[in-house]
């Protein structure tokens, strides 16, 4: 038996099996052809089977699908390494990888953790993060979120106390720092847009003056791109805005095709390992790290991104979902938000979306809202017509 995500397994409705994608389409076993409006879960920024992310992986395979990276190295790593270290701002320039991203944050933290360990500061043991935060169902990416819709588990340890959440307000932010820096190795934030704890959507100048504030106080800067890298929040990287000290990837690293995820660090965080001392290193290792055909679909995944001005098919996309959807009301919306490529209608409470992805199943979109967030995430290649059949749909919803 398959135990589903998020789910109460005695309770859930049955899931629509998939037997094709294609583009932007799911066709279902029971002969519906469905627009993904939320790109599985946020990554499948180029639609399914990418002809070209789908050779790279045959051409791979047929070397090799996999090696370890301990004391071997290959072609497709080094090859999409360099390719990082030339892409991404600054100097991001030294990659570790892992197999998704919840696990990208963990080893983030790790790395913002032994950081100071390493420089005898073994004092900074805590994490400043924010309010609504989500950065995975892993256990300290848990511990570093504010989420106990998903993570009320942890209420069985007890009240936190080597993290901080605070709301996406300078006022909090500076107060945060002036208490607690000294206890603090990093700040960790989903930059501009909060993704699962609701699709918030906050002002660059919080990151700006974070930025400024670890700086001041000797703080490492954490940004977890993983869900709002690649174009997303209408940026390439919000990192390429506001340079952070470390910058984890995912979900639309390898354009859904396959898993896996990227620490990137920058050179101060780097060099605070490199040394002649074996206690130094970073003592990690994910087995699948570095697969050589996810490595071929990121490299394929990145040179699309790059040759097909992706940011104007963002800007695009956004300027459709303005247009739709700007004035639409219902006393039952509390609010519309647009960034980027993410769509998001805020309902009063979450019974009004009961039945939404029923509804959107027979109209020929696939939807999955959560709490109370009606949203779409769509992939990148999307037409006008079927954007437009996707806020119709979520119109349509509330015009019944």
């Amino acid at each position: 038996m398959i135990w589903y995500p998020y789910a109460q397994m005695k309770t859930m409705k049955a899931p629509y099996k998939v037997v094709d994608a294609q583009g932007v389409y799911l066709y279902t076993e029971d002969g519906h052809k469905l627009i993904d409006s939320v790109s599985s879960w946020w990554c499948v920024i180029h639609g399914y089977c990418q002809p070209d992310i789908t050779a790279a992986m045959q051409e791979q395979m047929q070397r090799f699908s996999h090696v370890m990276l301990g004391g071997l190295t290959h072609d497709a790593v080094e090859r999409l390494s360099a390719k990082l270290a030339d892409w991404l701002p600054g100097d991001l320039d030294y990659c570790f990888y892992s197999d998704s991203g919840s696990v990208a944050v963990e080893v983030a933290l790790k790395m913002a953790l032994q950081y100071y360990v390493n420089r005898g500061e073994t004092q900074r043991t805590k994490v400043l993060a924010l309010t609504h935060a989500y950065h995975g169902d892993t256990f300290k990416a848990m511990e570093v979120g504010d989420d106990e819709d998903y993570h009320f588990i942890l209420e069985a340890y007890g009240p936190k106390t080597r993290v901080i959440n605070i709301p996406t307000e300078i006022p909090a932010l500076e107060e945060a720092f002036a208490r607690h820096h000294a206890e603090l190795n990093c700040f960790i934030v989903e930059p501009l847009l909060q993704g699962a704890g609701g699709m918030r959507m906050y002002d660059i100048s919080f990151l700006q003056r974070a930025r400024e504030l670890c700086d001041e106080y000797g703080v490492l800067l954490v940004f977890d791109e993983v869900a709002t890298g690649f174009g997303r929040t209408g940026h390439r990287f919000v990192a390429d805005v506001v340079l952070p000290d470390i910058l984890v990837l995912g979900k639309a690293l390898t354009g859904g095709h396959i898993g896996h995820a990227v620490t990137v660090a920058g050179k101060k965080v780097y060099s605070g390992f490199y040394s002649d001392s074996p206690t130094h290193a970073l003592m990690h290792g994910p087995t699948f790290m570095g697969n050589a055909v996810a490595c071929a679909a990121a490299y394929q995944s990145i040179r699309l991104f790059e040759e097909g001005n992706y940011l104007e098919k963002i800007k695009r996309i956004e300027s459709i979902m303005k247009r739709e959807m700007h004035g639409f009301t219902d006393p039952r919306i509390r609010e519309i938000r647009v960034m980027g490529g993410c769509l998001c209608v805020e309902v009063t409470e979450p019974g009004v979306l009961a039945g939404f992805q029923e509804f959107a199943y027979e109209r020929g979109v696939f939807n999955r809202p959560f709490l109370c967030c009606l949203y779409a995430m769509v992939p990148y290649i999307i037409t006008e017509d079927e954007l437009v059949k996707i806020c119709d749909t979520m119109k349509a919803w509330f015009r019944r």
